[in-house]
């Protein structure tokens, strides 16, 4: 049997079968990969570090809701939800997890996953802290960016000393939110206080009334200057201490620009915002199929001195 199509019959038959094939394509094209951002503190605090972030990526070719999409986890400073936070990002399926803004969060992602690349920044040793094998070779799912906490507090110390040279007598103020690095904090302090003629004094505030105790305290011991620590819910407060801090006439010195920023006297630290525009890079080349366990630890990244 012989089956004739007429003219329009082929053309009508051509048409539906080309407009099809956009539909086709579109099924056939591989979804966009998903990054889980995990963050300590909250957005309205953290624009120019985020924008750091999508940056790294840029670098590496990815921009957000073009080529990649973010899942973006903020703990508002309460970090004991990072841990849900975390899981949700690996029920989520992410890629890969930036953990940006406390040492929580880098235990939070580590604990909900052993196969997510997890890209992290963190000012301890994170070696000694379990996270890494070694800093050239991670050897896990593991890598990201570290500061050299101990040299970064022994120089802040001496600029501190510069600017009150009779001071003998120094408050460390550290966050007990995160006891760890509080731990390491005042471990790496007290030697290099010890070198330059320092004592120190160290005390831990994890609410806004124990920062108010602490600088009464300071005053009623006549502290010579306050010393405050690294810590994501100090940093949070940071209006409060650099208010205390005026108010009681008591020199002190930060360890971030955002101090320095709402009125603080001096600040010393690595560049966060430089840090987390690494994060980005890393993560991107994770993306292109980099392993972090090939990915060394990037160790210092810039320092920025404010006053």
């Amino acid at each position: 049997m012989t089956v004739t199509i007429g003219r329009r019959e082929l053309l009508a038959a051509l048409g539906g079968a080309a407009a099809a094939w956009p539909l086709a394509s579109r099924a056939q094209q591989p979804a966009m990969p998903v990054i889980g951002f995990l963050h300590a503190q909250s957005l309205d605090t953290n624009a120019d570090r985020l924008r750091a972030f999508r940056q790294g990526l840029k670098d590496t070719g990815f921009v957000e809701g073009e080529n990649v999409t973010i899942e973006y986890r903020w703990a508002e400073n309460q970090l004991d939800r990072l841990p849900a936070l975390a899981a949700e990002l690996v029920r989520r399926k992410v890629a890969v997890i930036a953990a940006i803004g406390a040492q929580a969060s880098v235990f939070a992602a580590k604990g909900a996953t052993t196969t997510i690349p997890i890209v992290f920044v963190t000012d301890d040793d994170p070696v000694r802290r379990g996270l890494v094998a070694s800093i050239a070779r991670p050897d896990s799912n593991l890598t990201g960016i570290n500061f050299l906490a101990a040299e970064l507090g022994a120089k802040r110390l001496e600029l501190l000393r510069e600017m009150v040279p009779t001071a003998t007598r120094v408050a460390v103020l550290v966050d007990s939110t995160s006891p760890t690095a509080a731990e390491a904090m005042v471990r790496d302090v007290e030697p290099a206080a010890r070198a330059i003629g320092l004592q120190i004094h160290a005390l831990n505030a994890g609410t806004s009334g124990e920062i108010g105790a602490a600088f009464a305290m300071f005053v009623r011991e006549r502290m010579d200057a306050v010393f405050v620590s690294p810590g994501a819910f100090l940093t949070s407060r940071r209006v409060q201490l650099v208010q205390l801090a005026a108010r009681h006439a008591v020199p002190a010195t930060y360890p971030v620009r955002d101090y320095a920023v709402v009125g603080g006297l001096m600040s010393y630290g690595a560049s966060l915002t430089d840090a987390i525009r690494q994060v980005g890079v890393y993560t991107g080349r994770i993306l292109k199929g980099a392993k972090p366990a090939d990915l060394p630890v990037v160790q210092r990244g810039k320092q920025e001195k404010f006053s």
